[in-house]
């Protein structure tokens, strides 16, 4: 069977933690994130809150050879009212 190679990408605020995965032709988003293994900070990896080259899809959504698979973590704080703290 052929194989895809993938990365997937974790922005933590002190710095990005990068895995490059093979997996078999036809893998989806969810076997991505089970392959890389975050290990402590696995408990960040929510499978909804992902996507591929900016673009949100499911933990379904099949992958393709070279894709970049981030994920996505919840804003520490809403953009606007960063902008009205930042405009007082």
């Amino acid at each position: 069977m052929a194989e895809i190679r993938v990365e997937v990408v974790l922005a933590l605020p002190e710095r990005t933690l990068l895995k490059q995965v093979v997996l078999d032709d036809g893998a989806t988003v969810a076997q991505a994130l089970a392959a890389a293994d975050f290990g402590e900070h696995g408990a960040l990896v929510d499978p909804r809150r992902v996507g591929v080259f900016g673009r949100c899809v499911t933990p379904e959504q099949p992958l393709h050879d070279g894709d970049r698979v981030e994920i996505y973590r919840p804003l520490a704080v809403d953009p606007k009212e960063a902008r009205r703290r930042r405009a007082r």
